[in-house]
């Protein structure tokens, strides 16, 4: 299997360039302090899945994916921090809830299924 083929990773790419198109929009101080950090949580957990797939030993993976969970949560508080600040909507909170929700639901599939034979 191709690393693209997850549909983990591929909900979090579309993501993370949903965020950018959302940031690019706000004013300077917005982007420069709740922007970077919230584009740099949802680009990580992409690249975590990333690196993790590149590993050679299973444990190493599994690892990188538990950074990834990691990145999603900071995401959500991100998130959470631009809904409250009225920098995005609420039709854009929950779109962007779902999607979390989502990438959280594979995520977690994708970790239990490391190493495990696919037969």
């Amino acid at each position: 299997m191709k690393l693209e083929e997850l549909q983990v990773y591929q909900q979090a790419m579309n993501t993370g360039e949903e965020v950018w198109n959302i940031v690019m929009k706000w004013n300077y101080f917005d982007k420069e302090t709740i922007g970077k950090q919230l584009i740099k949580a949802v680009d990580s957990i992409a690249t975590n899945l990333s690196e993790g797939f590149g590993r050679f030993f299973y444990k190493e993976n599994k690892q990188f994916c538990y950074y990834s969970r990691g990145s999603l949560f900071e995401t959500r508080t991100w998130r959470a921090k631009a809904n409250n600040r009225t920098l995005i909507g609420n039709e854009q909170f929950r779109k962007f809830n779902d999607d979390l929700d989502f990438i959280g639901k594979k995520l977690n599939s994708y970790i239990s299924s490391i190493g495990k034979n696919p037969n």
